[in-house]
């Protein structure tokens, strides 16, 4: 908008200058130089009617002492300005200080000599005193030459310049002023902008925050529906919480009551049947319920952790009941992160549970370290996912396989993975592994200064 404002003013400033330009000059030519041609013939009319004896004291008084009436030859520091001049003279011309007023007189003078038509000639000096001559002689083929006519002399030295120092300081003053102001109007406008920009990354990261509506009408009312929007997506979302959290709730006690039941019944056959679908009920109803925890920023109790030493631990958990797990230790051995250990507990059974479900063992964990941040890769044999359906693979309640429905998932596991990654501060991206399979990239930021990761 600076710029737009900026480009706007020197496009009318110009347009300004050259329209100036463009009738002074039309005016010199078509009133000025006609007036003084109007004048200079009167001027001369009058002087013949004059004696020889009287014409420079009657030019004296007749313009207040400013004019003077020179009866010898030509001035030597003059210059006879031709009527039409060709283009290769008007490179000789002597040249002059660029604040000349001389300079700005050369137009004029020779549409002036264009326009006189009885023979009347004008000169200007050469010499450091900028005068203007006028021939009063009204033959210029005398055998004497031009050079040997009554010249009219007018002193040019107090007349000032059309554009003065002074003039275009005011105006670079005025046009410095103006940038201000339109920088100031553009700061008022932009920065409501800016800050709903900002809230809106917010927003997109999972950490909504309000705008405090301001400048013009406009972002005002931007601002408030922005803030309105935040209300409804809160409310959606309580909902949305409340119904994930209650509906497994409630269905604890009905699965409870038939597990008794269960244990009740003689066949055998149908006691295993029912405790498989039960069972898989159960890992519906615990996804739901580590699903809810692990989007519920508030619940989250981040401390130091020895990322090194836990995931040993984590993982001899997993080898301990015979899984085919591998750990791979690449960082230094003093990795430490600001976060939430059962959170991320939550977060490696998900991923580990979903290789072994919908991959081959073995399953490798890796960890590597760099100086700002810790990265987590659990990669799987499997077949992996596609690079087209990756994203999708991440929404919450997505089905990529008909075989999750027969492994009790509900397509939370990997939704979950990201939100408890973001919660983190971090990043979470699906690859193809070294293998062939699917390999999940944790990016986890290292603290700085011992401050809690960012977006926390």
């Amino acid at each position: 908008m600076v710029l737009l404002t900026l480009g706007t003013i020197l496009l009318v400033q110009a347009a300004t200058f050259a329209t100036v330009s463009h009738y002074r000059k039309k005016f010199n030519e078509e009133v000025a130089v006609e007036l003084t041609a109007t004048t200079i013939r009167t001027l001369r009319a009058a002087l013949a009617e004059i004696p020889a004896e009287q014409r420079a004291g009657f030019v004296q008084v007749a313009s207040q002492n400013q004019w003077r009436l020179w009866s010898r030859s030509l001035p030597s520091d003059a210059s006879l300005e031709e009527r039409r001049p060709p283009p290769k003279h008007r490179h000789d011309r002597p040249s002059r200080p660029p604040n000349d007023i001389r300079n700005n007189l050369r137009a004029f003078v020779d549409a002036l000599n264009k326009r006189l038509d009885d023979d009347t000639r004008v000169a200007l000096s050469r010499g450091p005193e900028p005068r203007l001559y006028i021939s009063l002689l009204p033959n210029p083929e005398m055998e004497d030459g031009p050079a040997s006519r009554e010249w009219l002399v007018i002193r040019l030295d107090r007349i000032a310049p059309p554009v003065s120092t002074p003039m275009i300081a005011v105006w670079l003053g005025g046009m410095g002023l103006l940038l201000l102001l339109s920088a100031a109007f553009s700061w008022h406008i932009t920065r409501p902008l800016t800050r709903l920009a900002s809230a809106a990354d917010q927003l997109a990261a999972g950490q909504p925050q309000r705008v405090t509506p301001s400048g013009p009408t406009e972002t005002r009312i931007l601002g408030e529906r922005f803030n309105a929007m935040l209300d409804t997506l809160a409310e959606a979302d309580a909902v949305h919480r409340t119904l994930l959290a209650g509906l497994p709730h409630d269905l604890k006690g009905p699965l409870s009551r038939m597990w008794l039941r269960i244990e009740m019944l003689d066949d055998a056959h149908f006691k295993d049947g029912m405790r498989k679908d039960l069972q898989d009920m159960q890992r519906m109803v615990d996804q739901f319920i580590g699903f809810v925890r692990g989007t519920d920023r508030g619940s989250y109790r981040f401390e130091p952790l020895p990322l090194n030493a836990w995931l040993e631990e984590q993982l001899a958990a997993w080898t301990s009941t015979g899984s085919d797990v591998r750990y791979i230790d690449a960082g230094p051995a003093d990795v430490v992160l600001n976060a939430d250990r059962m959170a991320l507990s939550r977060l490696l059974d998900n991923l580990i549970t979903n290789a072994f479900n919908h991959g081959k063992p073995p399953v490798e964990v890796k960890l590597e370290a760099t100086a700002d941040a810790a990265l987590i890769t659990v990669s799987d044999h499997g077949p992996g996912i596609s690079a087209e359906r990756r994203a999708e693979a991440l929404r919450p309640f997505s089905r990529l396989d008909d075989a999750r429905t027969r492994t009790g998932s509900v397509g939370l596991g990997l939704a979950l993975a990201e939100a408890i990654v973001r919660a983190h501060g971090g990043s979470l991206a699906l690859e193809d592994a070294a293998a062939g399979g699917l390999q999940v990239r944790v990016r986890l930021p290292r603290p700085v200064g011992g401050q809690t990761p960012s977006g926390v």
